[in-house]
């Protein structure tokens, strides 16, 4: 297995794409899923759009000449694309391992590679008064119940895991600091974004004081980032069982998600149009923990690890 280094020089037109369409449902970069031998198309979780277009899409290129195409969205929303095949990517990458495996095992593929972790919490603007009060030490949670209806933003549940789990996140919080009623309270507060790319502009822009987010995000935006504790950012596997004490199930396909760690996982489509270029960037993920700790993702010494029929082809 080789190693590669932090590669995102050169990137400002696929950066300027990303930018550009920001505002549509998905983020979708240069042709989107080809199908060709010299790219690679992935369809991934929109919380990894900069991942893949500022870091790995890059160093992936530069080591082996193929090209990543990407689309992102919801990682429920990616499922739901595979399952009634409107999308047939060569990778799929969950930002839920265990989701992943819930929908697509048995007919779409038998495998998979988790590859990094991440953990919860609110990324915020720090001229605003809710800024200003985590900079002061104050409690988020009472920042937040001091704010107005819209200020604070959180994925929809109904279509992302980072939805469901800011959702679950108040409902932990609420049981951790004895606050009678916040998660149903903080729902009628904040606004649910549809559009992840747009819940970070808002909050850069100062339109909105924050949003609940994954570490990553806020470092790609180079945004402060207050972090949950342990109890509920979800970034600790000693804490899973605590974690699975709370649920969300999805309006739409009525999938119920348990908490659980925030673990990244990745395979190939059964059918997929450029198999061999797919677990090269699979195993790739795999092999470079550098590359995603520079993405702002976090990867233990549990990581990578595989499930399922792993092809001997992928080496972790």
């Amino acid at each position: 297995m080789t190693h590669s280094g932090d590669h995102d020089g050169g990137y400002a037109s696929r950066r300027a794409v990303l930018t550009a369409v920001g505002s549509a449902t998905g983020v979708c970069v240069a042709g989107c899923l080809g199908g060709n031998t010299d790219t690679v198309s992935v369809l991934s979780a929109g919380s990894l759009a900069q991942t893949f277009e500022d870091h790995v899409g890059p160093a992936f290129e530069d080591e082996t000449g193929i090209a990543v195409h990407g689309e992102y969205y919801g990682a429920n929303a990616v499922m739901r694309m595979v399952e009634d095949r409107t999308k047939h990517p060569d990778v799929i990458v969950s930002a839920d391992a265990t989701l992943l495996r819930d929908r697509l095992y048995g007919e779409f593929t038998d495998w998979d590679v988790e590859f990094a972790a991440n953990s919860v919490g609110i990324g915020y603007n720090d001229e605003t008064s809710f800024g200003r009060g985590l900079e002061d030490g104050e409690p988020w949670y009472d920042l937040a119940r001091a704010t107005e209806e819209g200020d604070l933003a959180i994925g929809d549940p109904d279509l992302d895991p980072l939805g469901y789990r800011a959702v679950q996140a108040f409902e932990l919080a609420e049981r951790e600091h004895d606050l009678e009623g916040f998660r149903d309270e903080l729902l009628e507060l904040v606004y649910e974004e549809p559009e992840e790319p747009q819940m970070m502009a808002g909050v850069e822009s100062g339109s909105r004081a924050g949003a609940v987010v994954y570490r990553n995000m806020a470092v790609d935006h180079g945004m402060p980032f207050h972090e949950f504790p342990d109890e509920y950012n979800f970034a600790d596997p000693e804490l899973a069982d605590h974690y699975a004490t709370v649920e969300y199930t999805t309006d739409e396909e009525g999938y119920t998600a348990e908490g659980r760690p925030v673990l990244y996982n990745a395979t190939v489509h059964e059918t997929a149009d450029a198999p061999e270029a797919g677990r090269q960037l699979v195993e790739f993920l795999a092999d470079n923990p550098g590359l995603l700790e520079d993405a702002g993702l976090t990867v233990g010494d549990a990581l990578p690890r595989p499930t399922g029929d792993v092809p001997e082809a992928i080496d972790v």
